[in-house]
């Protein structure tokens, strides 16, 4: 018991301290519109690690008699699609999701017993037990009752669409690409940030150097903002740790 409420009361300090931390940058920043990540190479990146996924075997590249073209070429000219490192292409962000979820749950129980104690003493010695005020035909009864219920609901809805460019960071050695970009829009005093990230097949980037997010393995797709406005919809530290902490 002891060692939890130290263990909560060093928590509550961490947080406490990480929370002052950033309430002294809210406070220098005031009147200041968010700043901008700097553009940076993804892979250079702390805790970026390459793709690894299960590969086929690697065939050699060959050409047949009299041919100009290799046998593992994907068509007869070269076009401006992405296909090696560095190359650049737009992914065509589209979200269109909705879920509705409802649970109830009833459950009851009730239970009841009757014995006839004070009789069967009471015949015992004689119409009432002696050193004891029980008569005759005093009777012991219990009863019980349990009920629970609950009800539960999801009901979310999610639309996007919007377009990312982004670069191709690896290729597999089956040919597929290993994408991400990252996107920053600041109005005003808020900044909306937008990260792709995933593996598409050459074979399904569009004439047009374009590519549907549905299309992307492993998808990776995050839209989210920071500033006065998102500041303002999230709760205050306080209740956040009251949410962690308490059990009700």
């Amino acid at each position: 018991m002891i060692m939890n409420i130290l263990k909560l009361s060093a928590t509550a300090a961490l947080v406490s301290l990480l929370a002052g931390c950033a309430t002294i940058d809210k406070l220098a920043s005031v009147g200041e519109a968010p700043k901008l990540t700097a553009i940076a190479d993804p892979t250079a990146q702390q805790g970026y690690r390459p793709v690894q996924m299960p590969m086929p075997e690697v065939v050699p590249v060959s050409y047949q008699a009299n041919s100009l073209f290799s046998t593992d070429a994907r068509g007869f000219f070269k076009d401006q699609r992405a296909h090696k490192v560095g190359d650049i292409l737009t992914v065509t962000v589209t979200i269109d999701d909705s879920a509705k979820i409802s649970n109830t749950t009833d459950r009851s129980r009730s239970s009841s017993s009757e014995g006839s104690v004070g009789g069967v003493l009471g015949s015992i010695f004689g119409g009432k037990v002696p050193l004891a005020d029980v008569e005759a035909s005093g009777k012991l009864s219990t009863e019980g009752a349990l009920a629970d219920s609950g009800t539960g609901s999801v009901n979310r809805k999610e639309s996007l669409e919007t377009q990312v460019a982004v670069v191709v960071t690896q290729v597999l050695p089956n040919g597929n690409l290993v994408i991400e970009g990252h996107q920053e829009v600041r109005v005003n005093f808020e900044v909306r940030d937008m990260i792709v990230a995933g593996i598409v097949r050459p074979e399904d980037v569009q004439s047009d150097n374009t590519i549907a997010s549905s299309k992307i393995a492993e998808a990776r797709i995050s839209y989210g903002g920071r500033g006065q406005i998102t500041d303002v919809q999230q709760p205050r530290y306080g209740q956040q740790i009251a949410d962690a902490i308490l059990p009700f």
